[in-house]
C-alpha cells in the first residue's frame, strides 16, 4: 500500500497547522505571548474569569496542556488566579492590564495571518474552506 502525503487530509492540515502557528509565532512574539497561549487568551478576551476546567472544555484541549500553558501564561503576566467564590477547589483565572491591553493588537497579527494564508482565494472559496473545516473538525469531535 502506498501513502501519497499530498493526496493526505490528514498530513496537508497538519503542514498547514504548523505553517500558521509559524506565522502566527513571528507576528505575536513581539506582543509577548506564544502560539500555544492563544487559543486561551482568545476564551478570555471572549470571557474572563472562568475555571481551568471550563477553559479546557471549551477548548478542547488536555488538562495537563491547559495547566502547563497558564502556569506559563501567569509566570509571563498575562494572567492572574483567584478563588473560585463558591468551589474552594477551583481558581478563577483573570486578564491581567497587559493581556487586556494586546488584545486588539493580536487580533490583527491574527487577521493578517489568515489574510495571507487565504489570499489565494476567492471569497466564495475562502467561505467554503472554512465552512469544510468546521464540518471536518466536527465529524472528527464526534468519532
Amino acid at each position: 500500500m502506498r501513502f501519497e502525503k499530498t493526496k493526505s487530509a490528514g498530513y496537508l492540515a497538519n503542514h498547514m497547522a504548523r505553517l500558521f502557528a509559524q506565522a502566527l509565532h513571528e507576528r505575536i512574539a513581539p506582543l509577548g505571548i506564544v502560539p500555544g497561549q492563544f487559543p486561551a487568551l482568545l476564551a478570555l478576551w471572549e470571557r474572563d474569569g472562568v475555571t481551568q476546567k471550563e477553559l479546557v472544555a471549551r477548548l478542547d484541549i488536555e488538562q495537563a496542556t491547559m495547566a502547563n500553558t497558564l502556569i506559563r501564561m501567569e509566570r509571563d503576566g498575562l494572567i492572574r488566579r483567584t478563588r473560585h467564590p463558591s468551589d474552594a477547589r477551583a481558581q478563577q483565572i483573570w486578564l491581567t492590564a497587559k493581556a487586556k491591553d494586546i488584545r486588539d493588537e493580536a487580533y490583527q497579527e491574527a487577521n493578517d495571518v489568515n489574510a495571507l494564508a487565504l489570499s489565494g482565494l476567492s471569497e466564495a472559496e475562502r467561505s467554503n474552506f472554512i465552512d469544510y473545516m468546521g464540518r471536518i473538525i466536527g465529524a472528527m469531535q464526534d468519532d
